[in-house]
């Protein structure tokens, strides 16, 4: 009988030469466990997925009761359900006027495609301006706006009219001009390594967005649902989006996202045409149940005020002549090391060693630091000695 490992290999799709191959079978917490019983620390969360830990109680119990009530009914918006309403209300109260309307989708890549399509059928303008190393899905129009030649080249011709600028460069918003629909940029830079913008950046931008007429589309699938410190990861910069992405941690492990917008631009997509964005499993109802308790587990818990404290521990433990530095806002962290031929057998040897960590695609020497927010000291004492021990491990064998 083949093992699961060689039936992973022979019949699902592969996205590189190398992966992982850990075998999982189950989850709690901040802890995987494989098959053979053995132990790894997710320091990533799932990439950004599970905030609030694997398999969160209070999830796990959001889940059950819609399993009992119904799953899937009907294509999005046509249905009032419960799950979906209540989540919408809940996102609604987290965020400023006039973002009151939310539509719900499956994942980060459908929520900026719909964010995309919101904007052009709302301003009528043909381009979009998007910065380089961005990074906002694998669609065609999400890899369009996406800031990577690299992952590109093999897919065109993509999206036409997209330009792209500098992030943290407000010179470059001469391109940002009257034929502009929108302006899509992650709040945080995830997969360029956590680039954090200069204080004034977004409010330079906002300025600038509105003096032309442009939307502002701010990218919070890896940022937001508290993963910075703050619910949403533009709070600290004073202002507000017209179109609010999000999805990974949202989800509390399920998949979910959503594209957010005052009723006046969401309104649109209604007419000329009807249904102007539609998806048959939007909003799953049991995602969205997963997600609505995700959130309530975030605020009851009171995981934002701990995230500072989290933070500092991690980079005042992680000190070793082999780290260059750290960029971090929260726990969204890059961890820099001289390069991917020293970074990569430290990555392996604390997955050997029992921590899972990894690189960013388009910084690829920095280790990505993205615990879920339930971590406590002790794991965060562990995972940070086990690294450190790995650097060491790698280190005296070169």
């Amino acid at each position: 009988m083949l093992s699961q490992r060689q039936l992973f290999l022979d019949h699902l799709g592969q996205t590189s030469d190398f992966p992982l191959m850990l075998e999982i079978e189950r989850a709690r917490g901040v802890y995987m466990y494989s098959a053979e019983g053995k132990r790894y620390l997710d320091l990533i969360s799932g990439i950004g997925v599970s905030n609030v830990g694997h398999r969160h109680p209070k999830v796990l119990q959001a889940i059950q009761d819609q399993l009992d009530h119904y799953l899937h009914l009907m294509v999005y918006g046509e249905l009032v359900q419960s799950p979906q309403v209540q989540l919408a209300e809940a996102l609604a109260k987290t965020l400023p006027d006039p973002l009151n309307a939310c539509f719900l989708v499956n994942s980060g890549s459908e929520a900026i495609e719909g964010a995309l399509k919101l904007a052009k059928r709302y301003t009528e303008r043909p381009n979009l301006v998007s910065c380089l190393n961005a990074y906002h899905g694998s669609s065609h129009g999400a890899l369009s706006v996406s800031g990577s030649e690299q992952f590109k080249q093999g897919y065109r011709p993509l999206l036409p009219g997209v330009s792209h600028i500098r992030f943290n460069h407000p010179e470059d918003f001469t391109h940002i001009n009257e034929q502009t629909a929108a302006v899509v940029v992650e709040t945080v830079q995830g997969e360029a390594g956590v680039q954090v913008a200069d204080d004034s950046y977004f409010q330079a931008l906002r300025e600038h967005c509105d003096k032309v007429g442009a939307l502002l589309i701010l990218d919070e699938i890896q940022a937001g649902f508290g993963r910075t410190g703050t619910f949403w990861a533009f709070e600290p910069y004073g202002v507000v989006p017209d179109i609010l992405v999000a999805a990974k941690g949202m989800g509390g492990g399920m998949p979910i996202g959503a594209f957010i917008a005052s009723p006046e631009i969401m309104q649109v997509l209604k007419n000329n045409p009807i249904l102007g964005h539609i998806t048959t499993f939007g909003g799953h109802p049991v995602s969205a149940a997963a997600s609505l308790a995700t959130l309530h587990v975030i605020q009851e818990e009171k995981l934002l005020e701990q995230v500072s404290d989290k933070a500092r521990l991690i980079t005042e433990r992680l000190q070793h002549p082999a780290i260059r530095g750290i960029r971090q806002r929260g726990l969204m962290m890059a961890v820099e090391f001289e390069s991917f031929d020293i970074l990569k057998p430290v990555i392996d040897r604390a997955i050997e060693l029992g921590v899972l960590t990894d690189w960013f695609l388009y910084c690829d020497n920095a280790m990505r630091v993205a615990p879920p927010l339930t971590i406590q000291e002790n794991e965060l004492g562990e995972a940070c000695g086990i690294i450190l021990q790995a650097i060491d491990d790698v280190l005296v064998e070169a």
